[in-house]
């Protein structure tokens, strides 16, 4: 009765949070969350090692949160099960790294593909996400291998057809292009919205949140209990309530408020430490803003808008580019899942623009953005974030010899022959660094004839220069420019500290990783 099903949405978060949440804490806390961030850092930062008890644990959380009105999908946990099952297979095959980061992406692909009979969409979510565009022959045909092994076999069990049965949509006329870009930006605009919404919502929980972690689930549930009960279309992955509103169920207030209810109830479900995905959320919301975009237009202008189904589908693809930046992906796995080919051109368009819009208003995807908060960013390499977090004043050479200013050149010339980069710091007669002077301009001004009385002066130089809480990165950039060395000032720029040679760098880069780790760990 209405008794029952009160109680139900309100407890059933709370329990499977006292289930769920003890056995992520102790066992393996990398399964909390959606998943696919972690699996991206294990490629990008731990040579695809991922510890077998994940895909145990995550597909266990997962059921769990879900079943028991967690608003997440279903897409993050079977990538990250894939992936540390490939992982597993990885390790007991004592593979090298390369081939390991290889097999992760197989899993992962294997995951998408089996679960929602869709190949190539495995293909490139693990090629675009996981192996970060990374289109090697050899990587790309493993994954196919896997992806389409993991088809045939997923359809043996559960069937060969679409995942979501819709009906068939057409586009009318060459004037709704222009309507199907405006709701690609909009969806660009809506993808980086969520992106912010979830993890301003994560925040807010983990600021108030003051008990064990193990039972933050559990408690938390209520909160999200209590939105299930106020709007009970939230309740686990959406899919039938995202059938009905591309059918045209809804009205546009209503649309509106799932909309932006789905934001809130995803976010609070991964923020009180829940366990699911954010792809199937992704959709979710693109169809709600595709429809109430659609029926809009339907309104104002039923000529030329035509269906709004058309833009519930275009709105589910874009929306996940704009969050996800990974258009070959959307396209792919939208037309995959629905079986829908008359629309991959407006389609196309849409997700293309989606993906624009998201990189000019943010810098990272919904799922880059984790990691970067974690300090990682899995866009450069590892060694190029040692480089940029150790300072030039941490491998700066002693000044040594310096000549003054006033010092005549026949008296220089003898002191920069014995220099080891053919170069010498200038000071004034106050001690303050004003360059400095080279050999090679040195011998060339004695060599006229007419400077030999001349002073140091006349040939300083003032060459590109680091200070001493400059990075290693930027340092390399001022190497660029000369063949000796750089001088290290002071963070006021006016006195000189040390002294920078290519051969130095050079030692420090070919030194071992951990000497470079070390370093880069002391650095303020």
């Amino acid at each position: 009765g209405p008794g029952l099903g009160r109680w139900f949405v309100i407890f059933a978060p709370v329990v499977a949070g006292l289930l769920y949440g003890p056995l992520v804490h102790f066992f393996a806390r990398e399964a909390r969350g959606h998943g696919v961030p972690e699996v991206m850092y294990a490629v990008a930062r731990r040579g695809g090692r991922i510890a077998p008890q994940v895909a145990a644990v995550k597909a266990l959380a997962s059921a769990l949160c879900i079943g028991g009105g967690g608003s997440v999908g279903r897409e993050g946990p079977i990538v990250q099960i894939g992936a540390a099952l490939g992982s597993t297979f990885g390790r007991v095959l004592k593979i090298t790294e390369p081939r390991m980061k290889v097999l992760v992406a197989c899993g992962a692909a294997g995951g998408i593909a089996a679960t929602f009979n869709a190949p190539l969409a495995g293909v490139f979510f693990a090629m675009e996400l996981i192996l970060l565009g990374d289109f090697t022959a050899q990587s790309f045909g493993m994954v196919v291998v896997a992806s389409v092994t993991a088809s045939v076999i997923g359809r043996a069990v559960l069937g060969n057809t679409a995942f979501l049965q819709l009906p068939t949509f057409t586009v009318d006329n060459l004037t709704q292009y222009a309507l199907f870009a405006l709701l690609g930006l909009l969806a660009g605009v809506v993808g980086v919205m969520f992106t912010r919404i979830l993890y301003l919502i994560e925040d807010i929980c983990d600021r108030v949140w003051r008990g064990p972690e193990w039972l933050r689930p559990a408690v938390g549930g209520f909160v999200l209990g209590g939105l299930l009960l106020v709007l009970p279309e939230m309740y686990g992955v959406g899919y039938p309530v995202l059938g009905k509103s591309i059918a045209g169920a809804y009205t546009i207030a209503f649309l509106v408020l799932l909309l932006f209810g789905k934001m809130v109830a995803t976010s609070l479900t991964i923020g009180i430490g829940g366990s699911g995905g954010v792809f199937a959320p992704s959709l979710f919301i693109g169809a709600m803003l595709g429809s109430a975009y659609g029926q809009l237009l339907h309104l104002l202008a039923p000529d030329v808008a035509g269906s709004p189904g058309v833009y519930a589908l275009i709105g589910m693809g874009a929306v996940f580019a704009g969050a996800a930046r990974a258009p070959i992906t959307a396209v792919i796995i939208l037309f995959e899942l629905t079986g829908e080919y008359t629309i991959i051109l407006p389609m196309m368009v849409a997700i293309v623009l989606a993906s624009a819009i998201s990189h000019v208003l943010a810098k990272d995807s919904i799922y880059t953005f984790k990691l970067r908060r974690r300090g990682v960013d899995i866009s450069v390499s590892p060694q190029a974030e040692q480089m940029a977090a150790i300072t030039a004043g941490q491998i700066m050479e002693p000044v040594g010899p310096c000549l003054r200013d006033s010092a005549a050149l026949r008296d220089a010339a003898g002191l920069l022959s014995r220099a080891p980069h053919g170069q010498l710091p200038v000071l004034d007669s106050h001690g303050r660094y004003r360059g400095i002077a080279t050999a090679h301009a040195v011998a060339d001004a004695l060599a006229d004839g007419e400077h030999n009385r001349e002073t140091v002066a006349s040939v300083v130089e003032l060459p590109d220069a680091v200070t001493i809480s400059d990075h290693l990165t930027d340092a390399l950039t001022a190497l660029e420019s000369t063949p000796g060395a750089i001088p290290v000032l002071d963070d006021d720029h006016a006195n000189l500290v040390g002294w920078l040679s290519h051969q130095r760098v050079l030692s420090i880069l070919r030194g071992s990783p951990d000497d470079a780790q070390a370093m880069a760990s002391t650095s303020a």
